[in-house]
């Protein structure tokens, strides 16, 4: 079994490491819907570490991600706490659990209104809100292991479009949903691990959430390639949505603040990704004029009245928007993919590691993870470690979450050699 932390200390590693100061490496996994792992590779570590055998929960069914429970957590020494929104990509809850049968034949718990068809070529269908009268909103081919988005857009007339439709989403947080995050954040804070909080509507045009998988029926702009258009051609439109959901996004933070006060250290705010393998969803010039303006009002609100630290994912080549990440106000960048052109992890914390705290970049899950061996995914691991963790500001996490058909083995490696770097402090 791998050398776990003390159970308080949890917090107190995040905390040094959010403020850049050195010592042992705080571990996220299962934390958020970019730091999880795959519910076939949470199996495969219960078994490793001889733990009770139980069908995994699908706390995250659009990418399929499994919940560390509190046992596998211990044996990890998993540091960080993750509170995710009261409803799931697919808009229900993860309530009264139920088994259900995957197609590669494993036995699963899913929420209640987890519900599904198949079709003769072994698809599965997942439907929003679990309304099976309703057209599905996902799909997960027959030998898939997570669900693609359908595309649901209806007839549009460009000269015609509607701002308030692409803003059915964003409503003002109700009572009940301030209740499911007191209790929430309350539960995470008592485990004395950091916490990270994902409260939701901050998401500026994140391209898994334009399509709206979560609505019965979604009006707008939500095809995805449309999106990306919309943005060049017809940026007053973009305009007009992103300054209602940043002013709603703000009264909702509010509220919210005063429901769960700093008990949380960080907030998750947006996963917009801009950058590809080798180059940008967008300009440099485009990123400060379209999107800059309200990550800029959502951090400043939140650096002015809360203790949070707040995170900005995006995958890719994303080198080139950093300065300007950082000028939006935001503290983390995750997941750090190393891998893409122009992201050398010695240039990014040469250039950027005493302003920007590095939450994952620690392991390539394209291709060390899944395909290298144990040794080579430990030798990956120390490297970044001490390349990223220099002089603190440094969250261990691999980039982005490990994909089902990892090897147990290179996970567990990975795991121990992070323990063994923080053996060092």
């Amino acid at each position: 079994m791998a050398e776990n932390p003390t159970r308080n200390s949890g917090r107190e590693r995040l905390k040094n490491a959010l403020d850049h100061h050195m010592g042992s490496l705080p571990m996220d996994f299962d934390g958020t819907a970019v730091t999880g792992m795959h519910v076939s590779c949470v199996a495969a570590l219960r078994r490793h570490y001889g733990l009770e055998r139980q069908p995994v929960k699908v706390h995250e069914p659009y990418q399929m991600l499994g919940k560390i429970e509190e046992d596998l957590k211990q044996a990890l020494g998993i540091d960080v706490e993750g509170v995710y929104p009261p409803r799931t990509m697919f808009g229900f809850a993860n309530h009264h659990w139920k088994e259900w049968k995957a197609p590669d034949g494993s036995i699963l718990l899913v929420s209640e209104e987890f519900r599904t068809t198949s079709d003769a070529a072994g698809n599965t269908y997942i439907y929003p809100q679990g309304d099976l009268s309703v057209p599905p909103s996902a799909k997960m081919p027959a030998d898939g292991c997570f669900f693609d988005t359908i595309i649901r857009q209806e007839p549009i007339d460009e000269d015609r479009l509607n701002p308030e439709d692409n803003l059915e989403e964003f409503q003002p947080v109700d009572d009940a949903d301030l209740d499911y995050f007191r209790k929430a954040v309350a539960s995470a804070a008592a485990t004395g691990r950091g916490v990270i909080a994902n409260f939701g509507g901050t998401a500026l045009g994140d391209i898994a959430l334009v399509p709206a998988p979560f609505l019965k029926h979604p009006k707008g702009i939500r095809d995805v390639a449309e999106w990306y258009m919309i943005t060049r051609r017809r940026q007053d439109f973009v305009h007009h949505i992103f300054a209602r959901q940043c002013a709603l996004a703000l009264e909702n933070l509010s509220r919210i603040h005063q429901a769960v006060g700093n008990a949380v250290d960080a907030v998750f705010l947006c996963g917009t990704d801009f950058g590809t393998q080798n180059s940008a969803f967008c300009s440099v010039e485009t990123f400060r004029h379209l999107y800059m303006p309200y990550y800029q009002r959502i951090n400043e609100w939140i650096h002015r009245h809360t203790a949070w630290k707040t995170f900005k994912h995006s995958c890719g080549s994303i080198e080139r928007f950093i300065p300007a990440m950082m000028e939006s106000g935001f503290d983390i960048l995750n997941p750090v993919q190393c891998s893409a052109s122009h992201m050398d992890p010695e240039y990014l914390k040469q250039t950027y590691g005493d302003r920007l705290v590095f939450w994952g970049g620690c392991v390539d899950t394209q291709k060390t993870l899944p395909f290298g061996t144990p040794d080579r995914v430990r030798e990956e691991v120390l490297r970044r470690c001490e390349i990223l963790g220099k002089d603190g500001g440094l969250v261990f996490n691999s980039i982005h979450n490990i994909q089902a058909h990892t090897p147990v083995a290179n996970i567990v490696a990975m795991i121990e050699a992070l323990h063994e770097f923080n053996r060092r402090y």
